[in-house]
């Protein structure tokens, strides 16, 4: 017996992070979530305020990961090389952790209401600063090609956003296979070839 069971909140985010994955946010609707976690409308309530709550409770949780991960990569003594890696290795692991949660961080945020969609749209702005000047930094040590860093950003973090829906290991690849094969398959478009 599991020592520290779910709360009913903590059913009600999981179950609802799958109805707007496979139905869309707007497409759900708190019935759809009170029937899915078997309570009736009126005591749903009583446990979430509305709809939006959880669809925030998903995007700034997912975007706190990134967030504390990127500072955790900023504070070390790596090379950029090596912080593009483990950039590229912490969107794998967000991605394959969690891909119900992923999905919909990846696909519905824009349905936040304001002042929410603007906080989140400037966390993602933020994040996206830190790992763009990883990148120029590694142009600018020669570790990376003279390629538009922005270019490299917006390219990586494109090809990663598919894992959530494809990754799963099999007889041939296993999870870290599957990891270590995007990173390198990602980084020998950027990194510069020593002679």
């Amino acid at each position: 017996m599991s020592s520290n069971p779910k709360s009913k909140k903590q059913i009600i985010f999981q179950e609802a992070a799958e109805l707007f994955r496979d139905k869309g946010y707007p497409a759900t609707s708190m019935r759809d979530l009170a029937e899915r976690v078997g309570l009736k409308p009126s005591s749903f309530y009583s446990h979430i305020k509305s709809k939006e709550e959880i669809l925030q409770k998903i995007c700034f949780d997912s975007a706190e990961k990134f967030t504390i991960g990127m500072k955790e990569v900023c504070d070390t003594e790596a090379t950029n090389k090596e912080k593009l890696q483990l950039l590229i290795r912490l969107h794998i692991k967000v991605a394959t952790e969690d891909p119900t949660t992923a999905t919909v961080f990846n696909d519905e945020w824009r349905h936040l209401s304001e002042p929410h969609l603007s906080n989140f749209l400037a966390l993602r702005r933020d994040y996206e600063s830190h790992f763009l000047k990883i990148i120029e930094a590694g142009i600018s040590t020669q570790e990376f090609k003279q390629i538009s860093p922005s270019l490299v950003l917006y390219t990586i973090i494109n090809s990663l956003r598919w894992l959530h829906f494809a990754n799963k290991p099999t007889k041939e690849l296993s999870a870290t296979q599957i990891e270590n094969d995007l990173i390198q398959l990602l980084l020998q478009g950027v990194e510069k070839n020593v002679l």
